[in-house]
């Protein structure tokens, strides 16, 4: 995916308009937030989703409310050529509002990157709305990249919340940093990475161990190597680790491209693009159907109000 100015960075609940908000710093680029809670919400460009008197409101119910805001949020990105949504598909602003904001993208004819962070395995409540979420907002999306918390942790589990969290932000911030000098593959990537380590071999192979908890080894298709902290590594090392994902995706079948950047820490993140059955693909127990044999609404599931009378029948 090539990038287009203007872009616009929207970032979606708490979470995503964090990571909009540090990217601009980054790349200089134009943001807005959007979410139904005020907490995440400080700049009068911001886009207020009204949940009226609920206090702990759905998904379906923050989406119905979305949808009356949505000429507010196609008047936000008109003056714009890409967009870049930022969504944790683990809270509810993420999943609910996240797959509008990248349709409305298309349909005005945008270039639309999305960026989606996925629950841990154990949130297991939020695992079918995430899935189905991450199905509509890669329809809608030019390039989609997943960083996926439970795979992080699931190698390294000794980690905190709050750490695996550090991680996923900084990673993502990392790829944003460099979009300008690099591309992205269209369609769906997997982003990896390691905890921090001195050694950015140890830091390639968890990377790999990372990705391989999300996607078989037969369906990766392009990898994007960066290496950061690149002036404290040797060439012969840089070499070396390209060589190494050369072999393990098999250099035959699988383009591998390299981007380093300096920085005071060594470590590698690896934007992989990939095809076929994900693990994502088991959160929504539909999902494994093909596409010509369901019948799905063209809009994302949401609630609506209805004022019926329904007379008591003895």
């Amino acid at each position: 995916m090539d990038f287009v100015q203007p872009v616009l960075l929207v970032g979606i609940g708490g979470a995503g308009s964090r990571l909009a908000a540090h990217a601009s710093e980054l790349i200089g680029a134009d943001w807005v937030a959007i979410s139904h809670d005020s907490n995440d919400l400080g700049s009068q460009n911001d886009i207020k989703i009204h949940t009226e008197s609920h206090v702990n409101p759905s998904a379906y119910l923050i989406r119905a409310q979305a949808q009356k805001s949505m000429d507010k949020i196609r008047g936000a990105i008109s003056d714009y050529s890409t967009v870049v949504i930022f969504a944790n598909l683990a809270g509810k602003a993420g999943t609910a509002i996240s797959p509008l904001v990248a349709m409305a993208a298309k349909e005005e004819g945008k270039k639309v990157l999305s960026f989606a962070i996925m629950p841990f395995r154990f949130e297991k409540e939020r695992l079918f709305m995430a899935g189905v979420s991450l199905k509509r907002l890669r329809t809608s999306s030019d390039s989609t990249v997943v960083m996926d918390n439970d795979a992080l942790l699931e190698i390294n589990p000794e980690l905190t919340l709050n750490k695996c969290y550090e991680i996923a932000n900084r990673s993502i911030a990392y790829v944003v940093n460099s979009l300008g000098a690099s591309s992205i593959s269209d369609n769906l990537n997997i982003l990896s990475t390691s905890v921090d380590v001195r050694d950015v071999e140890m830091s390639l192979r968890d990377s790999v161990k990372m990705l391989y908890e999300d996607a078989p080894p037969t369906s990766v298709k392009k990898a994007m190597l960066y290496v950061f902290g690149s002036d404290n590594v040797s060439v012969g090392k840089i070499n070396s680790i390209t060589n190494t994902i050369s072999g393990i995706f098999n250099e035959n079948n699988t383009a591998v491209s390299l981007a380093t950047t300096q920085g005071d820490k060594s470590q590698v993140v690896m934007v992989t693009a990939v095809e076929g059955t994900l693990k994502f693909d088991n959160y929504d127990p539909l999902g494994m159907i093909p596409k010509e044999n369901t019948l799905d609404w063209d809009e994302p599931e949401s609630s609506i109000k209805t004022v019926i009378d329904l007379y008591q029948l003895e």
